[in-house]
């Protein structure tokens, strides 16, 4: 036999029923009678006496008086399942927009998204990613961020909401000045007059980035369409550290538009 083979033996056993991962993950928690693991997974009193019982000879768990408890053996089985099942839970939910999103060129850390919320555009809403970064600018008072491309509808909010006051900082590549002037011919200059918004250029953006009040927020473009295929955003300490990190890279070697060439 393989040497991996009967610890795979051992994981198939637990995952192969969620009652199984749900009992021993309590357990770890804290001790528990038969009743209260009846109740806890809806399984039978037999189910609930074969598992326990399956559970003992694996020196997993113990019984002490008319409650069963984890053994260390058993709650550190448990600690490493449940970072397993997270784990795939985070794998699952950044699968799909993985293809979008520059993770080696930005040095991306997926242990830093775990609890991120993830969107992206489904059939019959395709404009949700759009949608989810203005509900997360209307939700913040300042913003710093990057961009290789733009958005009608983001930038139409964030020029809106620094010249209502937001204070704002954005970078892009220097060839998209003349799209976004002509986008919002009115809105820009104004922006800039109210010394809400600053604009700096960079040529070299790989993806978009935004630092919100309580939040950060990652944007992933399909490089041929130029689409917003995805945007990813989290309250993560961590993650929060990552994109400031990140932003200031980008800003060393940004250079200040001048703020004259846009409001003439």
């Amino acid at each position: 036999m393989n040497d991996i083979d009967q610890p795979l033996d051992e994981v198939e056993f637990l995952v192969r029923s969620e009652h199984r991962v749900a009992v021993l993950d309590a357990l770890a928690e804290r001790p528990h009678s038969r009743a209260d693991l009846r109740v806890l997974t809806g399984a039978s009193s037999s189910t609930i006496g074969r598992m326990l019982s399956e559970f003992e000879d694996r020196c997993w768990i113990e019984r002490i008086e008319h409650r069963y408890e984890a053994t260390p053996l058993g709650a550190f089985v448990a600690e490493g399942l449940m970072t397993l099942l997270e784990r795939m839970e985070t794998e699952q939910t950044l699968r799909d927009v993985w293809q979008w999103l520059p993770t080696e060129e930005i040095g991306f850390d997926v242990e830093s998204f775990t609890d991120a919320v993830v969107t992206v555009p489904e059939f019959g809403s395709p404009h949700r990613t759009a949608n989810r970064f203005v509900e997360l600018v209307e939700e913040t008072e300042t913003i710093r961020g990057f961009t290789p491309t733009t958005v009608k509808s983001d930038m139409n909010v964030l020029f809106r909401n620094a010249i209502d006051g937001m204070e704002t900082e954005l970078m892009w590549p220097s060839d998209l000045t003349e799209t976004v002037l002509t986008l919002h011919p009115e809105q820009v200059p104004a922006a800039i007059e109210s010394g809400n918004l600053t604009v700096l250029t960079n040529d070299d953006l790989p993806c978009a980035c935004a630092i919100f009040d309580d939040r950060i927020g990652l944007a992933g473009y399909d490089r041929e369409t130029g689409v917003m295929r995805a945007t990813i955003d989290t309250d993560a300490p961590e993650a929060r550290r990552w994109a400031e990190a990140l932003y200031e890279s980008y800003r060393r070697d940004a250079r200040p538009l001048n703020p004259k060439t846009i409001v003439a």
